[in-house]
């Protein structure tokens, strides 16, 4: 066969191959196909179906309370004044808080936790660990930890726009109490006591002051 045929041959056979390759790579296309930006809107082939829903439940509040009761509608007029105020964030703030005023108390150190108290609550813890203090009793408490944090109740004052919420706790901690010759009267070495609380909290709502004051507790 004569050399400049066979060579057209070879080459011929390299392209068909070659088409085929990238037909297998990169498919096949009919008719015109436009860029995605130039997709017609209503083109359902581009459409993403991410729409925000407004007035839809707010499950910050709803996760919590049930949707539509006094303790919801209260929560959400909280939220009117204060857009940024969190119910997650405030039941997280107040596990620290009752941590850190339960040891306080326990410990007989009511300084510090002092500025978190009502007037009448810190009155009452007062009473209590200066009792403890004439018939010579200590206290030896580690916290362990929180179990539950719940969320009991919640009140707006539509004219104060003072807020309370009502939380129950139900915490862990070793508790021993010693009288004066060091002998334990009641809770045992190394023994988990459980606790179960429930605390009232309160704040004015669009003040300048963030913090909350323990204004009641119970059990």
């Amino acid at each position: 066969m004569n050399s400049p045929i066979l060579q057209l041959l070879v080459l011929a056979g390299i392209a068909v191959f070659l088409i085929l390759r990238l037909k297998s790579v990169l498919g096949t296309r009919d008719g015109y196909e436009a860029p995605p930006e130039q997709r017609p809107a209503g083109d359902p082939g581009t459409r993403r179906n991410f729409e925000v829903i407004e007035g839809g439940p707010d499950h910050d509040i709803i996760d919590h309370v049930p949707e539509g009761s006094p303790q919801a509608d209260a929560l959400s007029g909280m939220k009117a004044i204060e857009p940024s105020f969190s119910v997650a964030q405030f039941l997280q703030g107040a596990r620290g808080a009752y941590e850190m005023i339960l040891m306080g108390f326990e410990r007989g150190d009511l300084a510090k936790i002092k500025p978190f108290l009502a007037d009448d609550v810190y009155e009452a813890f007062a009473s209590v660990v200066e009792d403890r203090e004439k018939q010579g009793l200590t206290i030896e408490a580690d916290f362990i930890g929180v179990r539950e944090t719940s969320l009991v109740d919640a009140n707006l004052d539509a004219d104060t726009k003072a807020g309370e919420i009502t939380v129950k706790f139900v915490g862990e901690l070793t508790y021993v109490v010693r009288d004066n010759a060091g002998e334990a009267i009641e809770g045992k070495d190394g023994k988990i006591k459980r606790q179960k609380d429930i605390w009232t909290f309160e704040r004015v709502f669009g003040s300048d002051d963030p913090n909350w004051q323990l204004v009641a507790t119970g059990e």
